[in-house]
């Protein structure tokens, strides 16, 4: 009975976390979960302020969508490995606009709990993003 319900613990979790990469919908954030930009030290913390940042860098500084090329969900952790492809139409890090289009490759490492995201650790390339808007 225990390994069943393991599975289907696993099976939930693992269908949270291909949801959230498509959509990133903040219900499978806990609601204390944080999330740590690893080259800038930012955080954002609980599900409004998670919720802001992914709206602020998939529609508002850029309209962007992350490729995810792997995916991995154990019980209580998953991590990705994507590019985040889009265009520069607004403002980020003191860069105006600039229509150029971006593809850059980042990682996520994600601690889970109860089949939500309690910490996600973003390893995203910032040197080759800038690179790409001043080109």
């Amino acid at each position: 009975m225990e390994e069943m319900l393991e599975k289907t613990v696993s099976s939930m979790t693992q269908q949270n976390m291909q949801e959230y990469v498509q959509t990133h919908d903040v219900k499978f954030v806990a609601e204390d979960g944080v999330f740590k930009n690893m080259a800038t030290g930012e955080e954002h913390k609980g599900r409004t302020e998670v919720g802001a940042m992914l709206h602020y860098m998939y529609h508002v500084a850029f309209n962007a969508r992350a490729e995810i090329t792997n995916l991995v969900v154990t019980e209580n952790k998953a991590m990705i490995e994507a590019m985040f492809r889009g265009t520069h139409i607004g403002e980020i890090a003191g860069i105006a606009a600039t229509n150029k289009e971006v593809n850059v490759p980042f990682t996520v490492c994600y601690d889970l709990e109860n089949g939500l995201i309690k910490e996600a650790r973003i390893y995203m390339l910032l040197n080759v993003l800038i690179q790409q808007l001043n080109a």
